[in-house]
């Protein structure tokens, strides 16, 4: 007996004997050799072809001496097998091929396996909850996970054609074959092609207005970049914040501007816009004027159409600052050298530290260690000497001290009103009434510090000195904050601008309020009874017609319109913004979620509750926009640059990076990407 076993084959003392595929095999080759003809079994020899069955590619082959395979040995578990062509042929081959326990390539036609995979939880990113799943090998699947892998890690292209990426997948998984950059940049518009449509289609089916920021940037290689970023509230009343658009413009002037803003908005159906959110550049006004008469000519009321061009705060915020920096005073300027000349040499820096680890001293700010400076100039007597009188002294090291304190309510407020994850509209005027509160405190403190405030307060009143120049929704937001109303806005207006004016502004936002919730009563009335409108016009001329015809006199008509006109006078129905306005307000907490409450609140102020969604959306800075690319200045790194237009755009699609995984609420799309090779 032979000890090489053949799958198929019976024990030696089984009573019932079927025939084998083996057996069935050699049967029919032996019926095809008894019917050849004289020809073919005369004393000539066939020269053997070589198999091409998909099955060596996992076995060893093994022959006679007449070079004849007779046996096939499995690469993967050593397992050897009869193959001889007349008697056994390759179907034990192909068995065992697809049954072998280590073959890594036959796993997709053998039961799934499990996985427990760890995913870290919203709330913290130490806390896992373990999801259970199975696993199948497959090729696309795994190309897309390394697409998303690239773009919401934000890795360079050439990433995947590096040697460590490579031997371990050579290891994790060695049967994928890793894609090139040339394809992953192709699969990354894929990806960005099928995200974009998702999000046309939901922009499509929603009926929402929507709030756009924009800025604009230029490359080093002289190409302009404008991003358009769409923020709105959904029907479930969550914020949105999705980049639409990042394209090349020809320039950056207002008519420019506003021609590619226009193209954007008609290619994703946008014709519904609230606001635009823009920088204080005077192309932008220009811009915002054309861009007015479009949008009103697309149907937007004029109204609405008013409100349009809101001003970045931050932007704003910003230029206050930078005026009142421009007084910097002398001890600012010595600790300024001070620290320059300590940085400047690693002796000095290292005698610095070690001074500052003797004295005990953990702060590393070198701000904050102004004890240390002092010791430096009592230990070593060239730093007097080489910094002459630009040693501050302990008066220096207090106005510095204070300065720093002051500018923290800037730096704290700057963070507050550049979020975009969170709704910021609502509290546009308390932070701009709190800032006048900074500023008159600073020119009341005499001094440095009293110049700098004189500076600052004269660039706050040139945006926000006159109510008739500020986009009237700064207030609109505040009022429908629930914990505010109008509790605080009428002494917040006097603290600003003074009783005598502050009154007449006062009333100007009421009026202004009132105006734009007719204008959503009126939109909500029409659409309501726009679909029986018809059929009540025509029973309204019937009745009327039948009733003058029976009355015969017209003017009994005449009276009943003056007595339902006294009726109305005398006891007017309260709209839901008075109902609203009437109530006691919220109390302050830090819980306290502002669209949660308009969420619960809807079905009590159906219209108002439109308005609110609306005006809450509005983003009161660009910085949703200007993080597409973050960087210190308006020019795109080298690294950007060197990606074609339509790569960037997809890149820096908002949704993009945000949809794949899965609504999480990650820093902004900021993609640090090497050279990929042009569109083909």
């Amino acid at each position: 007996m032979d000890n090489i076993s053949t799958p198929g084959s019976q024990p030696p003392n089984s009573s019932i004997v079927e025939p084998t595929v083996v057996e069935a095999q050699t049967v029919e080759a032996n019926n095809q050799q008894n019917e050849q003809p004289p020809a073919a079994v005369s004393g000539k020899k066939r020269k053997e072809v070589e198999s091409r069955s998909r099955v060596w590619d996992h076995y060893v082959r093994i022959k006679d001496s007449n070079n004849i395979t007779i046996q096939a040995k499995c690469v993967y578990c050593a397992k050897v097998y009869k193959c001889e062509s007349k008697r056994h042929g390759t179907s034990s081959l192909i068995a065992h091929m697809l049954s072998c326990l280590k073959n890594p390539h036959s796993k997709d036609t053998r039961q799934t396996l499990l996985t427990f995979q760890a995913v870290n939880t919203p709330e913290s990113s130490e806390t896992t909850v373990g999801e259970i799943g199975c696993w199948v090998f497959n090729q696309d699947l795994i190309r897309r996970a390394l697409v998303k892998m690239i773009i919401i890690d934000e890795l360079p292209f050439r990433f995947v054609e590096g040697l460590g990426f490579r031997m371990f997948i050579a290891v994790a998984c060695p049967r994928f074959i890793v894609p090139s950059r040339w394809t992953i940049s192709r699969d990354i518009l894929v990806v960005y092609e099928e995200e974009r449509l998702k999000l046309k289609a939901f922009l499509r089916e929603t009926s929402h207005r929507v709030s756009i920021t924009t800025d604009s940037w230029t490359s080093i290689q002289r190409i302009n970049y404008m991003v358009v970023t769409a923020h709105f509230i959904d029907s479930e009343w969550k914020l949105h914040k999705k980049i639409i658009a990042f394209v090349p413009v020809t320039s950056h002037k207002g008519e420019y501007l506003a021609k590619a803003l226009e193209t954007c908005l008609l290619e994703w159906g946008l014709r519904n816009v609230f606001s635009v959110t823009v920088d204080n550049a005077s192309s932008n006004d220009t811009a915002m004027g054309f861009l007015k008469k479009k949008i009103v000519s697309w149907g937007t009321s004029t109204v609405k159409a008013k409100y349009i061009h809101m001003r970045c705060i931050a932007h704003i915020l910003n230029l206050v600052v930078q005026d009142g920096l421009k007084e910097c005073d002398s001890s600012v300027k010595k600790v300024r050298e001070v620290v320059r000349y300590v940085r400047n040499s690693p002796a000095r820096l290292k005698k610095f530290r070690d001074l500052a680890d003797l004295l005990g001293i953990e702060q590393r700010s070198s701000l904050c260690l102004d004890k240390v400076f002092e010791s430096c100039e009592e230990s070593d007597s060239s730093f007097k000497s080489d910094l002459g009188d630009s040693v501050p002294n302990f008066m220096d090291w207090e106005s510095v001290s204070s300065l720093v304190e002051l500018l923290k309510c800037f730096y704290d407020m700057t963070i507050r009103i550049s979020g975009s994850l969170y709704v910021t509209a609502n509290t546009f005027f308390s932070e701009i009434s709190d800032l006048y509160c900074i500023l008159n405190g600073m020119v009341e403190a005499g001094g440095a510090v009293s110049l700098m405030g004189r500076n600052m307060k004269a660039k706050f009143e040139k945006y926000w000195g006159d109510i008739d120049t500020m986009n009237l929704m700064i207030f609109f937001a505040n009022i429908l904050d629930p914990r505010d109303k109008l509790e605080y806005m009428p002494t917040q207006i006097n603290h600003m601008y003074g009783e005598e004016k502050g009154k007449p502004y006062y009333v100007k936002v009421l009026a202004g309020l009132n105006e734009l919730f007719d204008d959503y009563s009126i939109l909500a009335t029409s659409s309501v009874s726009g679909s029986s409108v018809s059929a009540a016009v025509g029973s309204a001329s019937s009745v009327s017609s039948v009733s003058f015809v029976s009355v015969g006199r017209p003017q009994h008509l005449l009276k009943s319109q003056i007595k339902k006109q006294r009726l109305e006078s005398g006891s007017k129905k309260k709209t839901e913004l008075d109902i609203y306005l009437s109530e006691a307000i919220v109390e302050e907490e830090n819980s306290f979620d502002i669209l949660r409450w308009w969420k619960i609140n809807a079905e009590r102020f159906p219209i108002l509750s439109k308005l609110a969604r609306d005006v809450l959306a509005i983003p009161i800075s660009i910085v949703a926009s200007e993080s597409a690319f973050s960087t210190s200045g308006r020019v795109l790194d080298p690294f950007r640059s060197s990606l074609t237009p339509k790569i960037v755009e997809a890149l820096n699609l908002r949704g993009l990076k945000k949809e794949l995984v899965d609504g999480g609420s990650g820093r902004n799309f900021d993609p640090t990407l090497a050279t990929i090779p042009e569109e083909e």
